[in-house]
């Protein structure tokens, strides 16, 4: 077990991550914005996405050859790329779920199209503060208390057994605890002011719809982080590992949401795999001191299970769904 601070990653590699990470933002914030408020389209979206899969995949490729040559060693440095994969395509699976959520926010609060692309943006941001306090706090327990391994599992096996009862049906947005105590708390206009927060009504200075579905956003993300930072501890404990294939996965966060939204009808049993997932990396966390199961069998399950359930939902998805 390797102590919270204790990785393979070189310094400059550190130094090369954080770079990476402010030039993707400052593209999403500065670049993009220059584009002002617009509908994003399923070609735009899907474009994005590809671009932001194939950085994580570069940056991958350049994580195996500062391992190669920091340790001299090819295995090592597969192990550890497969390692960034696994945890990769796991918190990219576990996103779904987060998207779906958000999907549901946006079309309770009707929070128009061309909207919805700030909010998104500026929960990517709290995504990465928050995730990576998480990640750190996590490695610190790993680190010290051995047995909160099992309690993590346990309860990765319990979410999953969770989401595949609740898989399929509608949460009601309508009774959130959150939502009612956000309302009670801020007095809420029932109009938007384009993409303002706050606005000013009978001289009073009040929220606008568009600034409770950021804190739901938020609330969303934080949720969804006790589920999946989990998951990738059973992978590795490498904080490094652990932090950039959260990180990476959550930059391609927007692009993703827009293109899933446009065909979330066609993965309808997504959420049953996903539950699947969650209860196998939970079952792997609790047998770790008996049996621990290699990366790569993890990655094969993972990425069998995403493509089972994408098969099976595209053959058993109603006609209308498979024309949209």
């Amino acid at each position: 077990m390797e102590t919270l601070f204790q990785t393979v990653a070189p310094p400059w590699l550190w130094a090369t991550f954080v770079a990476i990470v402010v030039a993707s933002l400052f593209i999403d914030f500065v670049v993009l914005k220059k584009q002002g408020a617009h509908d994003i389209g399923l070609k735009e979206a899907l474009n994005w996405s590809l671009v932001w899969v194939a950085l994580s995949f570069m940056f991958n490729g350049l994580f195996w050859w500062a391992v190669r040559d920091s340790t001299g060693s090819v295995e090592i440095a597969n192990t550890r790329a497969l390692e960034f994969l696994t945890g990769y395509l796991i918190e990219k699976s576990l996103a779904v779920d987060n998207i779906f959520v958000f999907l549901m926010i946006f079309t309770y609060f009707a929070v128009p199209s061309h909207y919805q692309k700030r909010v998104l943006m500026i929960g990517i941001i709290g995504a990465i503060v928050l995730r990576t306090i998480m990640i750190l706090v996590g490695g610190w327990l790993l680190a010290h208390f051995h047995w909160i391994l099992y309690v993590f599992g346990a309860f990765l096996i319990l979410t999953g057994v969770k989401m595949w009862w609740a898989a399929g049906k509608e949460p009601d947005l309508a009774d959130n605890p959150a939502l009612k105590l956000l309302r009670r708390i801020l007095p809420v206009s029932k109009h938007y002011d384009g993409e303002k927060f706050w606005t000013v009504e009978n001289g009073k200075k009040i929220a606008t719809p568009l600034f409770m579905v950021i804190c739901l956003v938020a609330l969303t993300d934080v949720i969804f982080a006790v589920d999946s930072i989990p998951a990738i501890f059973a992978i590795t404990s490498d904080p490094f590992i652990v932090l950039t294939s959260n990180v990476f996965a959550i930059l391609g966060l927007r692009a993703m949401y827009f293109l899933l939204a446009a065909v979330a009808n066609k993965f309808h049993l997504l959420n049953y795999g996903l539950a699947v997932i969650l209860v196998f990396i939970g079952t792997k966390m609790c047998l770790i001191d008996i049996y621990k199961i290699p990366v790569g069998v993890s990655l094969g399950v993972v990425v069998g299970i995403l493509a089972a359930t994408m098969l099976l939902s595209l053959r058993t998805a109603p006609v209308s769904a498979r024309k949209t």
